[in-house]
């Protein structure tokens, strides 16, 4: 029997299998309307799905209209939305991949320009909101002072989680992620730059990650048993200071001990624009994902400009992950995975309708 690659070899969460260890990394595209996608969200991740890779994740999915990065960010709140994404889910599921869903709050990074409009703060009275956050403290000068949210409206967040994934999986998302990475809600909680409390949600490491915790709880009270649930880490700020590997290691290690996550996605960076990463190279961040498989006993992502395959194929194989996440490069080439098969020696999987642009020779 000729030898499977790593990279191809499915991978099993729970109930779910997955073809091979390729998963389209959540990707914003801010072209929403109040939070529902149309034919571009359709597109774009049909044609991830029918380029080979094994799970397909939706970007990030904000729980409520002030939790959304840009006003053209995607949102699951009302039915409406959910109708909309139970056809993208349908759709990627076709094309034999697995749909996941990615659960987002943005927190104080919220009501901004998107990126081609330079990421700039939008006032109320030009259309946007005023961000929350653990502390009032703003992501950047420029930016509003965000409202610090009292225990209460904490709780209320945690059931707008709650409640998204409840229509997520309504809608026919296999696999769904908690965002608590890049500066956004629960990461602001996660780091002592922009969490300055002195209540049960701020302090060490375990008041800073009972925000996150109750959030998982919430998620997996509706979120069943047999679905996987995975979460994205920063896994340092970048910051003297911040939230460091050392502490993701430990809050990784407090997940895979309640045994309700799966995988950690492990991502760098984003909560505070004083960052500096020393090496932007391909692969910069699989050193986080290597450790916290290594030191925490759980399933970790690898992510971040890994475009060879077979750079990908040395991550797996080596056993620094368990699965690649790829944004650019499936940006550029939604069928990376199948030239990535080709390249490392095996016949790729592909829709019945593009089998003969692939015929050998």
């Amino acid at each position: 029997m000729a030898h499977v690659p790593h990279l191809f070899q499915p991978v099993t969460f729970r109930s779910i299998t997955a073809r091979n260890r390729i998963v389209v990394s959540p990707m914003c595209q801010y072209s929403a309307a109040d939070g529902l996608g149309d034919d571009w969200h359709i597109q774009n991740l049909g044609a991830k799905a029918a380029g080979g890779a094994g799970i397909v994740f939706t970007e990030a999915t904000h729980v409520s209209a002030i939790g959304r990065i840009t006003p053209g960010c995607l949102g699951l709140w009302n039915a409406t939305q959910a109708g909309f994404l139970a056809r993208l889910a349908a759709l990627i599921a076709r094309l034999g991949a697995v749909p996941a869903i990615q659960i987002a709050h943005a927190g104080r990074k919220a009501s901004i320009t998107p990126p081609w409009q330079g990421s700039k703060p939008i006032a109320p009275a030009n259309g946007g909101w005023t961000p929350v956050a653990p502390s009032a403290v703003p992501f950047d000068t420029g930016h509003a002072i965000p409202e610090s949210l009292r225990a209460g409206e904490i709780a209320e967040i945690a059931e707008q989680f709650a409640a998204t994934a409840r229509m997520a999986r309504e809608a026919g998302f296999k696999i769904a992620e908690i965002h608590a990475a890049h500066g956004y809600l629960l990461h602001s909680f996660l780091s002592p730059l922009s969490n300055r409390r002195d209540d049960a949600y701020g302090g060490d490491l375990q008041g800073r990650a009972r925000a996150l915790m109750e959030v998982i709880d919430a998620v997996r009270g509706e979120w069943p048993a047999d679905l996987p649930l995975f979460v994205r880490l920063s896994c340092t700020d970048w910051v003297s200071g911040g939230f460091t590997l050392a502490e993701a290691v430990t809050l990784a290690r407090w997940l895979a001990q309640r045994g309700d996550v799966d995988l950690i996605d492990c991502s760098s960076g984003g909560a505070s624009p004083a960052q500096h990463i020393p090496s932007l190279h391909p692969g910069y961040q699989v050193p986080f994902a290597e450790a916290i498989r290594r030191e925490a006993g759980i399933a970790t992502g690898a992510v971040g400009l890994i475009r060879d395959p077979f750079q990908a194929e040395e991550i797996l194989g080596n056993g620094r992950a368990d699965v690649v996440l790829l944004a650019r490069a499936l940006l550029a080439d939604p069928a990376w995975p199948l030239r990535a098969a080709r390249a490392l020696g095996i016949a790729p999987e592909m829709p019945v309708q593009y089998q003969r642009a692939h015929l050998p020779g």
